[in-house]
């Protein structure tokens, strides 16, 4: 990933050309010297160009228009050179020549949303938790490590995973931590739960008023029960800072931990230009191979971001500035989504906005006419009508040739009328196919019928000729829970959902490699296995394109390449 000098290897273009370019000199010369010799027993040897690498007898999914596949592919300079049959390989002299045995070969994933940090010392990884008493022994395991006194933070719990069926609550943590601060906050992002010392902290009480755009839940018996919905920062903002150098060796381990998954690159959400700092030291001076990373900025120093762009012009092929992000309301886990119709069971409450409706209309129209591509957090129907009419107003007073602007998310399905106006005004969607697996609890408790079997719509938006991109917003991180869900419409607990908004497994994967590519005008240099692009390849146990869907979740990542080095081989491990 580095040269001798420790800055990134320079891809070039031309390289490609100039293999192509001696091929057809190679190939005139052998014509000549055989019509000179006059006789095919005095015909020289057939040379063959050198490179760095040939993989050959491979399924290779070169994601093209055609979703062609071929069985060879070249790559050289970091770059593929070629893509054909088996021929292909005695035209070639690879410095390294690979075997695939009839694998499958393809583009490496590119998460068109996901959210990658460092994390400190006092975090607990709770993604795996399958019980809250297995939170609590973490709890207690991390309280041993730092000492009695210390906050604790953790991410990653779902209901819908835990033994017990439901939330932690407050008294669960403070039976783990009677005497440290606790705030541990739920898969996906938009709840958290403290504990009793960590609500006094932050002067929470059961008089607090709500906040705006949040809830501060209470059981039963109308004490505070610890759960906080999207003003987590209520208590989280007394979390002492962590060090520099804790959160940039935390976060070089995450963003390697990718390439395993096969994500060769990453749109990460809701940075900021200091964080986008650190991910420059970091690409400048990392021991483990890295992904490519675009990283989306908030909106809150319009300033500093434009000295950003201007003094990266653009970034480079491995770290670059992404759209800016939007929040335009809440998320499923609270639940906060803002919707046309009330939840079930819950009076006439249909979530929020993250701002008033002024404030967002007013928001999305400067950052549009600031020239910036938006990535707009849009998750219920509600917030996705009224995101979509403000854009088409400011592209209709403003317009902007490609701009690309697009919704992240999209977990509800909206009016007709709405995706015929993101279709004419060329409103795209990275979409979270994984949600209705993992988040299928939330969507069954708080939606019904119609509004429920259309969680997640896929098929629909892609029939109304929007551009639908797949990522995972980390729920969970891993691609194949997303391609599975796409492609079945199951829940966790095989239930299926809307088989109507089904996709193939050809849909699925350029979903997940050439359309993400594309959200980020890279379409032309990655998302497939052209000549002229990236090598970012990897390689999977078994085939998709064959494979029993209900299989989909075992396949496993066994290499992968960026920029033609492999960067993970799980023989290896």
């Amino acid at each position: 990933m580095k040269t001798r000098s420790g800055s990134f290897n320079s891809v070039r273009p031309a390289a490609v050309i100039t293999i192509l370019a001696s091929i057809l000199l190679t190939s005139c010369g052998q014509q000549e010297q055989s019509t000179t010799a006059g006789s095919a027993d005095n015909a020289p040897s057939i040379s063959s160009t050198a490179v760095d690498l040939v993989i050959t007898n491979a399924k290779v999914l070169t994601v093209d228009d055609n979703f062609s596949i071929h069985n060879t592919v070249v790559v050289n300079d970091g770059l593929i050179v070629e893509t054909g049959d088996a021929s292909l390989a005695s035209r070639y002299d690879g410095a390294e020549e690979i075997d695939l045995g009839g694998k499958l070969l393809m583009p490496g994933f590119i998460d068109s949303h996901i959210h990658i940090r460092g994390r400190p010392q006092r975090y607990i990884e709770l993604s795996e938790a399958t019980s809250i008493v297995e939170i609590q022994d973490l709890i207690r395991a991390k309280i041993e490590e730092i000492g009695e006194g210390e906050w604790i933070t953790g991410y990653g719990w779902s209901e819908d995973e835990l033994d017990e069926g439901r939330r932690p609550l407050r008294a669960d943590l403070d039976a783990a931590a009677p005497n440290n601060p606790v705030i541990l906050t739920r898969a996906g992002g938009h709840s958290a739960v403290a504990n009793s010392l960590a609500l006094e902290l932050a002067e929470v009480t059961v008089d607090t008023p709500q906040p705006d755009g949040g809830v501060i839940e209470k059981g039963e018996d109308g004490e505070l029960n610890g759960v906080i919905r999207e003003r987590q920062e209520i208590v989280g903002r007394l979390v002492p800072d962590s060090t520099y150098e804790e959160i940039i060796a935390s976060l070089e381990v995450n963003l390697n931990a990718l390439l395993a998954k096969g994500i060769t690159s990453i749109t990460d959400a809701s940075k900021s230009v200091s964080d986008y700092m650190m991910f420059e030291e970091l690409y400048d001076n990392h021991d483990l191979p890295l992904p490519r990373s675009a990283l989306q900025f908030q909106w809150y120093d319009p300033e500093a971001i434009n000295q950003l762009n201007a003094r990266v012009a653009g970034g480079n092929e491995f770290l670059k500035p992404g759209p800016i992000k939007v929040f335009a309301d809440g998320g499923f886990t609270g639940p906060a989504a803002y919707t046309l119709e009330p939840y079930v069971n819950q009076g006439e409450y249909r979530g929020y906005l993250n701002m008033a409706e002024s404030e967002l209309v007013a928001l999305l129209n400067e950052v549009h006419d600031a020239g910036y591509q938006m990535g707009i957090h849009t998750i219920g129907d509600a917030a996705i009508v009224l995101v979509v009419n403000t854009l088409a107003d400011a592209l209709e007073r403003n317009p902007r040739a490609d701009h690309r602007h697009y919704l992240n998310h999209f977990s509800m399905r909206p009016p007709e009328l709405t995706m015929e106006l993101m279709a004419e005004h060329e409103i795209h969607i990275t979409q979270q196919p994984n949600f209705t697996y993992t988040l299928e609890g939330r969507y069954a408790e708080n939606l019904d019928g119609w509004r429920l079997q259309h969680n997640n719509p896929i098929r629909s938006p892609m029939d109304h000729g929007i551009t639908v991109a797949i990522s995972s917003d980390i729920l969970p991180i891993g691609p194949m829970v997303g391609i599975y869900a796409a492609v079945t419409r199951k829940g966790m607990t095989g239930t299926v959902y809307g088989p109507d908004e089904a996709i193939t497994m050809a849909e699925a994967i350029r979903a997940y490699t050439l359309l993400g590519a594309y959200l980020n005008f890279e379409e032309d240099v990655k998302g497939s296995l052209e000549p002229g692009k990236y090598a970012d390849m990897i390689v999977l146990s078994d085939d998709l394109m064959t494979i029993d869907p209900e299989r989909i979740m075992d396949v496993e990542v066994e290499k992968t390449w960026v920029a033609g080095e492999l960067v993970y081989d799980a023989s290896q491990l």
